[in-house]
């Protein structure tokens, strides 16, 4: 009986162990998107902890401070978190192999961890497990230290395009004051370039934001600035120009908008955030038609080429919002990204069971 409580014990461990190490492959290794509970769990607990200081209450530079080192002592809490895990699977196992009583196990278990070596077991079986255990410790940290360079370099390349695009579009960025801004400059008929241009970061941000999810909540060097923020400036932009401006029809806004909304629903999917994958373009999005109708009248008082047609410039606005409106929104609140309009301005409540799946159709 006793024989089979050590093997018991031994099992839970080294599945303990195994759970902990596929979870750190998974989260920084798969180049993919992949759900993982022991990161995800880690991230909304430290969430938990950084929300008591940033309380909607709190002036926002406050809470963008706060919120500013959330993602970078979540990632370093990872390590921590794995190395516990893998601390207490390695102590069943030397329990179950013989090394007692239990504080002997675990103060054995440490010293291999760590590589201390003040802890030497007499048994082969637990020898054998003190390397195998030392490997994994400084596995998992080398692990972390070697992908902070990939991490970083995302980053910067997401956030060069959200800094070029306070020059187009303002701080907070709007769709409103892009196109008047390239008409100010006599810039609309390089609106394609443009287009072309975050294409490509959408396809940047959808494989490096889901294969690394802590890029997601990684903040701007500067207040204001959001990716969040910058991408529905992008869309709304796009769409604008396609349901508004009397210019020829622009395949490359098209795709942008469809390349934008897939990425951000790519994200959505794996914060287990709830949208339609197939709205109807008559579907009631969070803009009102008087905000379109303003906007309508601006464009037009600064000479932009406008349709004849309002109403049917509503109508075809709404229907590529549709595809968008909620998932901006959503990731907004997520991120606590700053005011802007048309997106964290409409932001929806926040709740964290959406951290716990991926969202099932």
């Amino acid at each position: 009986m006793r024989t089979l409580l050590h093997l018991l014990v031994f099992v839970l461990g080294a599945y303990l162990v195994v759970v902990t190490v596929v979870s750190a492959v998974k989260t920084f290794v798969l180049p993919r998107a992949a759900a993982v509970f022991i990161s995800r769990a880690t991230f909304v607990a430290v969430r938990r902890i950084f929300n008591l200081f940033a309380r909607p209450s709190r002036p926002f530079l406050v809470r963008d401070a706060v919120m500013a080192m959330y993602a970078p002592t979540s990632l370093l809490a990872l390590p921590a978190v794995w190395l516990l895990l893998i601390g207490a699977g390695f102590s069943a196992m030397f329990w179950g192999v013989g090394v007692h009583p239990l504080a002997e196990a675990v103060v054995t278990s440490g010293s291999s961890l760590f590589t201390l070596g003040f802890e030497r077991p007499l048994l082969f079986p637990a020898i054998l497990l003190t390397f195998v255990e030392a490997a994994l410790g400084l596995a998992l940290v080398a692990l972390l230290i070697s992908y902070l360079p990939t991490i970083y370099a995302a980053f910067s390349r997401r956030e060069t395009a959200v800094a070029l695009l306070e020059t187009d579009a303002g701080t907070p960025p709007s769709a409103r004051e892009m196109l008047i801004r390239s008409a100010r400059i006599q810039g609309l008929g390089r609106l394609d370039l443009v287009w072309r241009r975050w294409q490509e970061w959408f396809a940047d941000i959808e494989e490096s934001h889901t294969s690394i999810a802590a890029l997601v909540f990684f903040r701007s060097p500067q207040p204001g600035r959001s990716w969040v923020t910058a991408a529905g400036c992008i869309l709304d932009a796009a769409a604008v120009t396609l349901a508004c401006l009397d210019l020829p029809a622009s395949a490359e806004a098209q795709i942008c908008i469809r390349s934008g909304y897939v990425a951000l629903r790519r994200l959505a999917d794996f914060f287990g955030i709830r949208y339609d994958p197939d709205p109807q373009p008559t579907d009631p999005i969070s803009i009102k038609r008087e905000e379109f109708s303003a906007l309508f009248e601006d464009l037009a008082q600064e000479g932009l080429p406008l349709k004849p047609d309002q109403e049917q410039a509503w109508r075809d606005f709404s229907g590529w919002r549709v595809n968008y409106d909620t998932v901006v929104r959503e990731l907004a609140s997520l991120t606590m990204a700053p005011w802007a309009p048309w997106s964290s301005d409409r932001a929806v409540p926040f709740h964290y069971v959406r951290f716990f799946g991926r969202r099932r159709a």
